[in-house]
Parts: C-alpha cells; sequence; structure tokens
C-alpha cells in the first residue's frame, strides 16, 4: 500500500494551477471536468488533484494498493474518473476523514527531473481525538504505529516511517501535505526557490525527530501548509514505538539539528484551512 494522493476542493484552482506547476514543481497531468491534475516525477499519474468549490476542503486521502491489498478493507465497487483509472471504496473515520483507497493501476513513465517533488510521503491531519483516529487507521485500515510524542501519532502503510500522522488539535482538519524530493540538496533548492518567488519559509530548514526527515515548510496560495521534504527513514517489523518521553528536546529545539524556527502564528490558522467535506 502507497499514499498516493490528496483531493483538494478550492476557490481560485486557476491560482493554485499556476503555483503548482509553476513555482512548486509538479506537472499538470489533465483534467476532468471541474477537476484538475498534478503528477511528481515519481511514477504515480498524479499526486494531487483541485476541484473548483467555494469553500476549502479535503475530498479525500488516496491510498494505492493491489487488489488483493484493496480487497481486504472491502469491494472496490466506484469507478474513478482520474489519470490512470481504476476502481476503488472510501472509508470514512471517526473525524469525518475520507480515506479512499485505489487498486494500483500501471505506473507512468519517471521523469528525469532531480528538482522536482517525486511523490507525497504523508499527509498529517489534526485531530480532536488522537486516541479514536490512531485506533481506527490501526484496527479498520490495517496501518501500524511508527513514533508516538506529545503531540502526535505517526503510522505507517509500508516500510516508510509514516504515511499519515494525527496532530493534536481543538479541531480536524489538514495539518499539511509533504511532498518527496531526491534529497537535501533538492529540498535546500526548493526552498530558496520558493524564497526568490515571494515565499518564505514558515518553518525550516531542519530534520525531524520522528521520521528523521528534512524539511521545509510553507503556505500554499490558498492557504494551506506543505512541505518539501527528504531521506524518512524506512523502519521494519522490528521497529520499536518511540514514546513521548522518548520523542523530548532540549529547551528551544524542536529538531535535530537546533536551527529551525517554527512561525506559529502564520501555521496555527493555516493548518485549520482545509476541513473533511461532510458526505454527501
Amino acid at each position: 500500500m502507497r499514499l498516493r494522493s490528496v483531493e483538494l476542493e478550492l476557490p481560485d484552482v486557476g491560482q493554485a494551477a499556476d503555483f503548482l506547476s509553476g513555482v512548486w514543481g509538479l506537472v499538470a497531468a489533465g483534467k476532468s471536468k471541474e477537476t484538475q491534475f498534478f503528477r511528481g516525477s515519481g511514477t504515480h499519474p498524479y499526486i494531487l488533484s483541485i476541484t473548483k468549490s467555494s469553500t476549502p476542503a479535503v475530498s479525500a486521502i488516496t491510498f494505492s494498493g493491489s487488489a488483493d491489498e484493496v480487497g481486504k478493507l472491502g469491494r472496490p465497487n466506484t469507478s474513478y474518473d482520474m489519470p490512470g483509472g481504476g476502481k476503488g471504496l472510501e472509508i470514512r473515520g471517526p473525524e469525518a476523514q475520507n480515506y479512499r483507497f485505489i487498486v494500483e493501476s500501471s505506473p507512468v513513465a519517471a521523469l528525469s527531473d532531480k528538482d522536482k517533488p517525486i511523490q507525497l510521503t504523508h499527509a498529517v491531519l489534526n485531530s480532536a481525538d488522537q486516541e479514536a483516529s490512531e485506533r481506527f487507521a490501526v484496527e479498520k485500515l490495517g496501518f501500524i504505529v511508527s513514533d508516538r510524542t506529545a503531540h502526535m501519532r505517526f503510522l505507517r502503510c509500508n516500510r516508510k516511517h509514516h504515511c499519515v500522522a494525527y496532530a493534536k488539535s481543538a479541531l480536524p482538519s489538514l495539518n499539511h501535505i509533504a511532498f518527496e524530493m531526491k534529497d537535501v540538496d533538492a529540498v535546500m533548492r526548493g526552498i530558496a526557490r520558493m524564497r526568490e518567488a515571494g515565499y518564505e519559509a514558515v518553518w525550516g530548514p531542519g530534520r525531524h525527530g520522528p521520521g528523521n526527515n528534512v524539511f521545509g515548510y510553507f503556505i500554499a496560495p490558498w492557504g494551506g501548509v506543505i512541505e518539501y521534504t527528504a531521506e524518512v527513514s524506512e523502519v521494519g517489523d522490528d521497529y520499536r514505538v518511540g514514546t513521548p518521553e522518548d520523542w523530548k528536546w532540549p529547551p528551544g529545539r524542536i529538531d535535530h539539528w537546533g536551527l529551525s524556527k517554527k512561525d506559529t502564528a502564520k501555521t496555527g490558522p493555516a493548518e485549520q484551512v482545509l476541513r473533511f467535506k461532510a458526505a454527501s
């Protein structure tokens, strides 16, 4: 199973499309009615979709896997009009999260561009009930807990340290989307490219504790938080689940390098912009 894409609904899709296919580095991957799709340099047909809507929202967090993997979750009885096509199903979480699971389609050819995002590596979701969301992801979706901190729960669906995480919050929303880059240099070049385009990092560069990944966070034109990241740890079945006691930083430090400062005055509101769309 792999995290495949995030499906967003936005008021100004033109502005978002220009940003995504411009400075952020994605590639337009087609349209379907009101929806535009964007791919990375990896083999997924697309990794982000945007649909015109009067209110910003998340319509789904999409995963892809084999027919057997998806079949274990339920009958894939819905056909989706998207690049690569595919049948799947949707499962609602305890806080209205919408998880979509698609039977893996044929991969597209990878692009040889070291400065483009490759794929999504994780989506962090704000949660008012982390216990319920974690339990649901383990018992219903088959995910595995990697680490728990005082603020977050990290879960994986393959060897990558986390595909989804739940951040403690007063209400459920999309905290941020993480785009995987080739390496640390690609992350740093991405941060520089964004700065030159007028987008200052709101957190980073730095290296996280859980997952050990390098990061740089920005606020996108639609108001939500997006991340360039690289070097996310891979773990096996013998990985010991970390506890809040394992992930305490010295005073004044919030990552391994000890250099980063998080602009919480900007990230706090931005992490609440995208709520999950209500079931129709």
